[in-house]
């Protein structure tokens, strides 16, 4: 072997060298590709994990209709395997609704021929599951052209939350409107500012608050309903309350319809959302506050005038008003009441000066009083304490916790009521004792009190009364006792007639056993009516026994009468003979006759003259007791009356020496009437005064008169007559039985009186015993 030339080994040695090199480098590539392709297969590995977990699974759809899928399309579509070409996914049973895969088949279509994405919800065939495919078309990297590639998302969570969402989205629209209705049908203002504090949003009631003729202008406008008080605009109070992050309320004037007003206005802070407002009119609260406060000072102002004790206890039990009534009764002292004590303390400050009932375990009583804090209802009792003072205590539970108590001094009506229950008892038993037989019909008819007097009468049961029978059943229960049964009609017309008319009636029942009874309604001043029923059984038969004794007088009277005017012209025409034959033989027909004779003649002429004059009187006056006196009717004079009265007097006044005057007065004049009856009546008062005078009195005959009446007076300064003896001078029993006794028992005044009141006059008697006597006529002049 020849020996290589040293250009050959440098050749070699550089051969190596490069060949050593590139082995050097190869294997450093070899290394770094290693390393890279370690690190495209991690990054390859984490994609395939990212993709499986992915909430979308990837599909690729070549242009030739395959189908590259991940195995989560199988569970989904509920198949054993995912498809391997387009028409699988879109046939019917690809697992898709036939519908669903048709228009799936339709949007791939477009996406490969036009290139366009979509989005397809679909749902697999009898699966609860809803897949949204979102498609567009393949990058040349992952298909050819005319791929499409596919991302199908489980979206049944997402939906159900969609749906659910759409459901609270829909509440909350419809809780807007309504709140929105809400505060536009709200009365009083409302509005909404920006974050700049501008309006908004108005209500109705705001823009009619401010006369605004729309929301639209209002907020245009930005007219505001208050006023800017001590500087703080409407936006400066709102910014504070953004400021503060929270509701900021204050009170403010404000005109509203023409009138200060006081709103309440309240601004709420709602974020980024802006401030909302809202006005209050506190106007009428205000007025309601201050009229509550009068009304509380003026009850507490009554309660103090009230006679009765009053004691107001707080929530708390502490005493919060008394008046000094409440003082007075309890004798507790004021600066201790001003301390406000517990109620608990005041019961004690009243047990020690001695003004409560007196109680073996005070504390136990002590404690169910305090109970009448928590009592629903008012509580009444009576308290009698040491000294026989009766209290009324009304304890009034109050709305706010607290207790009102009053407390009324019932000794005068307690003591009031005792005499009062006495008095009962003794007009019961007087009740019960009258002999007049009374009940006490009720305003509806019913008996309400009776007597044993009315039980008897009637006859009824004490058992039937004391059921309160209506007037109605006790008159059917009782008609067949009384004589006629139908006046028990009357007898319930009478109560209904007292206790509904309020009027009074009365009436007479007999009974069929021959009792009579009178009987009467009477209404009482409690809309009751009082029946009375009075026996006059006696009385009606000594009223019947008076009567027929009556009617036998009447008729013994007329016999009298007529007796007396038969006899009165039977004693005329003998008296007449005698006057007639006496005074023939006076002017000597039967001769001449000597003095006695004629002294005898003239005495029976005398004689028969009087006696005519007293049968005529007699007559008149029998005439004048009947009414049939017979008087003529004619112009009078009364002057000329009395000037013959007086000359016919003036014989007899002579004879016995009395001195007879005669007054006649130009007013006298005439009157209408019996110029003889009258000039008869003065003669029988003459005559009358002329008996009784002595010898040397005086009798005066006077007239004078009026427009209306003529007055005739006949008086004398004689012995007059005493009281007894005017009672029983125009008596005619009394005149009989003085003419029994065999007095001198005249018919001339009487008589006269008669001729006076014949004609329409009067005869007035005036006498005094020793003074004399005064008989005056007076006389109509019609």
């Amino acid at each position: 072997m020849t020996p290589m030339t040293p250009l050959a080994l440098a050749l070699l040695g550089m051969f190596l060298a490069c060949w050593l090199g590139a082995a050097v480098w190869a294997f450093l590539s070899g290394q770094r590709m290693r390393r890279e392709g370690m690190h495209v297969q991690g990054k390859l590995d984490r994609v395939s994990v990212l993709l499986a977990s992915a909430p979308a699974a990837p599909v690729i759809i070549h242009a030739d209709g395959r189908i590259e899928a991940a195995d989560r399309l199988a569970k989904w579509l509920s198949r054993d395997r995912a498809p391997a070409f387009l028409s699988e996914l879109v046939s019917p049973e690809g697992g898709l609704e036939p519908t669903d895969a048709a228009q799936l088949g339709r949007e791939i279509t477009g996406a490969q021929r036009a290139g366009k994405s979509f989005a397809l919800p679909v749902r697999g065939v009898g699966s609860s599951r809803l897949l949204l495919v979102r498609g567009a078309p393949a990058g040349p990297e992952l298909a050819n052209n005319g791929g499409v590639v596919l991302w199908i998302f489980d979206a049944t969570d997402s939906q159900s939350e969609i749906e659910a969402l759409k459901g609270q989205v829909d509440q909350l629209r419809e809780a807007l409107e309504a709140l929105a209705g809400l505060v536009e049908a709200a009365p009083f203002p409302m509005w909404h500012r920006t974050p700049d504090m501008r309006l908004s949003l108005v209500n109705t009631a705001y823009v009619s608050a401010v006369d605004g003729a729309s929301a639209r202008d209002v907020i245009a406008g930005g007219t505001e309903l208050v006023e800017a008080v001590n500087g703080l605009t409407p936006q400066a109070a709102a910014a504070e309350a953004v400021a503060q992050s929270r509701p900021i309320d204050r009170m403010v004037p404000a005109t509203i319809g023409g009138e200060r007003r006081m709103m309440r206005v309240v601004d709420v802070p709602l974020g980024a959302a802006g401030v909302a407002g809202f006005a209050v009119d506190q106007h009428a609260l205000e007025q309601a506050r201050v009229e509550h406060r009068r009304l509380e000072t003026a009850q507490r102002d009554l309660l103090d005038r009230l006679s009765a004790g009053v004691a107001r206890f707080g929530p708390d039990r502490t005493l919060r008003f008394w008046n000094q009534p409440f003082i007075s009764l309890f004798g507790l002292n004021q600066e201790r009441l001003s301390d406000h004590p517990l109620f608990e303390r005041l019961l004690d400050q009243m047990r020690d000066a001695r003004r409560l009932p007196e109680h073996r375990d005070f504390p136990a009583w002590r404690n169910e009083r305090r109970d009448w804090f928590l009592s629903p209802d008012p509580l009444e009792e009576n308290w009698l304490l040491a000294d026989g003072t009766h209290l009324r205590v009304y304890a009034q539970p109050l709305p706010d916790g607290g207790l009102l108590l009053i407390f009324e001094d019932r000794t005068e009506q307690v003591q009031l009521s005792s005499a009062r229950d006495t008095l009962l008892r003794v007009r019961t038993a007087t009740f019960d004792n009258l002999f007049e037989s009374i009940g006490v019909f009720s305003s509806d008819g019913r008996l309400h009190l009776w007597n044993s007097r009315f039980r008897d009468v009637w006859g009824v049961e004490e058992a039937v009364l004391a059921a309160h029978p209506r007037i109605d059943d006790l008159m059917r229960a009782v008609q067949s006792r009384l004589a006629k049964p139908h006046q028990a009609n009357v007898v319930r017309e009478l109560v209904r007639a007292a206790t509904l008319e309020r009027k009074q009636r009365g009436g007479h029942v007999g009974f069929a056993d021959g009792r009579v009874f009178e009987f009467a309604a009477i209404p009482l001043p409690d809309g009751n009516a009082l029946f009375t029923m009075l026996d006059v059984t006696d009385s009606r038969r000594m009223e019947q026994v008076l009567r027929d004794r009556n009617e036998a007088l009447e008729q013994t009277d007329k016999v009298k009468t007529a007796f007396v005017t038969n006899m009165s012209y039977e004693l005329r025409t003998p008296l007449t003979t005698i006057a007639g034959f006496a005074e023939m033989m006076s002017a000597g027909y039967a001769g001449e006759l000597s003095d006695s004779a004629r002294d005898y003649v003239a005495g029976i002429l005398q004689s028969t003259t009087r006696l005519s004059m007293l049968i005529d009187n007699v007559l008149d006056l029998t005439q004048g007791e009947a009414g049939t006196l017979s008087i003529e009717r004619e112009t009078v004079d009364l002057g000329a009356v009395l000037r013959d009265c007086g000359t016919r007097a003036m014989v007899d006044a002579k004879a016995k020496r009395i001195d007879l005057a005669l007054s006649i007065q130009d007013s006298l004049g005439t009157v209408s009437g019996d110029a003889r009856r009258i000039g008869q009546a003065l003669d029988h008062l003459l005559e009358n005064a002329i008996r009784y005078c002595e010898p040397g009195a005086r009798v005066l005959l006077h007239g004078d008169g009026d427009g209306r009446r003529a007055r005739l007076v006949v008086s004398d300064n004689g012995p007059g007559l005493d009281s007894a003896q005017l009672a029983v001078i125009f008596d005619p029993v009394a005149r009989a039985e003085q003419a029994r006794q065999g007095q001198n028992a005249t018919f001339g005044l009487p008589l006269a009186r008669q001729l006076a009141e014949a004609h329409g006059g009067t005869l007035q008697l005036a006498s005094e015993p020793g003074q004399g006597t005064m008989a005056v006529i007076e006389l109509p002049r019609g």
